[in-house]
């Protein structure tokens, strides 16, 4: 399914599923436990090894329990896309009270639980560890996708690796870190407070990713709890409902490339198969024509989320940054905790502190992740694709995650 949004690792229960437009490509976790003391004649190793090298996954490998919750095709689909992103399966050895399971561009630590008959009762793929690369070998794995592609590492101010990073690209959600740095000034100048109670509105409801889009009208919210969803879990009515309240001209004044500077639901409405007149109106207008569409906008009611499936759809609506300007809005949000709850594609625990926001649509995909490492050096790694087919978002993390695991 499509969606505005970003990457989720966060939590012990969340599905892997390929697939960026419901959540986009990318290991997480999954853990279903029903423990108990698993039968000698099938280890452990021997169940991990049979899953990564059977051609088909069979139902009675798994409890009863187990495939309620997570039927066999969907753990088919979880070790076929951790094959797509890392290659072939290698082995899968013992580490730390678990198992590591090795492939040819990286491993994946997992945990497994047998039944006393044998069967898979709880099963946990952590987050994978990419062989490391050079950032040369990285740039020149970057100049071979189709497209647009923009690379920056920066470290501390310094930059360390560069492919287009002045060039403005979509960045998908990434956009919502201008949105808090704005709010950020705010609550330094005492104009507002992470406490403040914000009441949802109607006009702010947009389409997934998110959560918020469901609850109903009038429900009271804090701004911390507003701006950790816009973060952590690319929630677009919370988007919506801050960039309401911190001012859209505020934003554009730190975003001057994006006037209008749109809501989620502007974007959806705009890009909306039943909207085409509206859409040829915005193309071809001045800024203050543009604004004037935006008015009919609020008029026109909120798309099905179906109508964005499969190929890009106007992309030039969308939000324009270069690298080195999502690095700078990075920088000045980092240190909030909010930032660290959804730490991306990286292992947090490979490093001292995370701060990530991601923005994903079809045709548009960009990582930017802020990096403490643990000898005190900090990085920003930016990578931005745009491309008129569907991109590739495994091929594209498997090379910014490589690239990052060069640097600690």
């Amino acid at each position: 399914m499509y969606r505005l949004g970003s990457f989720l690792s966060t939590g012990l229960l969340l599905l892997l599923v390929p697939g960026v437009r419901s959540q986009p490509v990318k290991p997480q976790q999954l853990l279903l436990a029903q423990i108990q003391t698993p039968n000698r004649s099938m280890t452990p190793q021997a169940a991990i090894d049979r899953l990564f090298t059977t051609k088909e996954i069979q139902a009675d490998w798994f409890t009863a329990a187990f495939s309620a919750q997570v039927p066999a095709v969907q753990v088919q689909q979880i070790v076929n896309s951790i094959k797509e992103q890392l290659g072939d399966y290698q082995k899968v050895e013992a580490e730390n009270g678990g198992y590591l399971v090795i492939l040819e561009r990286g491993s994946v630590p997992t945990q497994i639980a047998l039944d006393a008959d044998g069967k898979i009762a709880g099963l946990l793929f952590q987050p994978p560890r990419s062989n490391a690369i050079s950032l040369p070998e990285a740039i020149a794995k970057f100049k071979e996708l189709p497209g647009k592609v923009s690379f920056l590492v920066l470290e501390g101010k310094s930059e360390k690796a560069a492919l287009n990073a002045e060039v403005s690209l979509g960045v998908g959600s990434a956009f919502k870190l201008a949105i808090l740095n704005v709010l950020k000034s705010q609550i330094a100048t005492g104009k507002r407070s992470w406490r403040d109670v914000v009441e949802l509105q109607s006009q702010a409801k947009s389409l997934p990713s998110g959560v918020l889009q469901t609850w109903p009208d009038g429900s009271l919210l804090t701004v911390q709890t507003l701006a950790s969803l816009m973060i952590s879990q690319s929630d677009n009515t919370a988007t919506d409902t801050l960039l309401y309240l911190v001012g859209r001209e505020n934003v554009e004044a730190i975003a001057s490339r994006n006037r209008p500077f749109l809501t989620t639901r502007e974007f959806f409405v705009l890009k909306s198969s039943k909207n085409q007149d509206l859409l040829k109106q915005y193309r071809a207008g001045s800024e203050s024509e543009k604004r004037a569409v935006l008015d009919e906008v609020k008029k026109r009611s909120l798309p099905d989320i179906s109508e964005f499936e499969g190929n890009p759809v106007a992309l030039d609506v969308e939000w324009f940054f270069t690298a080195e300007e999502l690095c700078k809005l990075m920088e000045n949000v980092a240190d909030l905790p909010l930032m660290s709850i959804n730490p991306g594609v990286v292992n947090p625990k490979d490093w001292e502190r995370v701060a990530f926001k991601g923005g994903s649509e079809p045709g548009v995909l960009n990582f930017t992740t802020w990096l403490q490492a643990k000898n005190g050096k900090t990085y920003c790694v930016v990578a931005t694709w745009n491309h008129t087919s569907t991109v590739d978002d495994a091929k594209l993390m498997n090379i910014y995650s490589a690239a990052i695991a060069g640097l600690k």
